[in-house]
């Protein structure tokens, strides 16, 4: 269970990451639709995992977007490290979060099955 310090730096890592990807990132790699679903800060607040759902035509594109990402770490930890009223920075490490996609895929099929299961009701009414 996160401390209330680690999800208040959580939260301050995700507004900066966020707001770095919007307006002072210029990588033509990085997607337009890329957002912060979720950061994890370490128990001793010196890493931090931030998760990244990229929403791209190809796995391809959003491999590219995620290492734009790596590559622009540095930039994005001098932007935090502004930010922070801290001693420390937390070292940044970004992943794809998989997440909604599977969320979405589940709907998909929850429907998929809801309309067989209509269509089935209406081929048995007389």
């Amino acid at each position: 269970m996160p401390t209330r310090r680690q999800e208040r730096i959580a939260r301050l890592i995700k507004e900066v990451v966020s707001d770095a990807i919007a307006s002072h990132l210029s990588d033509p790699r990085i997607t337009e639709f890329i957002s912060v679903t979720r950061v994890a800060v370490s128990a001793d607040l010196r890493s931090a995992d931030v998760y990244l759902s990229i929403f791209a035509a190809s796995d391809s594109e959003k491999e590219r977007t995620l290492e734009a990402m790596t590559g622009a770490r540095a930039r994005i930890q001098s932007l935090l490290a502004a930010a922070m009223k801290s001693k420390f920075c937390p070292v940044l490490r970004f992943h794809r979060d998989e997440q909604f996609q599977k969320m979405l895929e589940t709907m998909r099929l929850i429907d998929e099955v809801a309309g067989e299961h209509r269509v089935g009701d209406a081929e048995a009414e007389p």
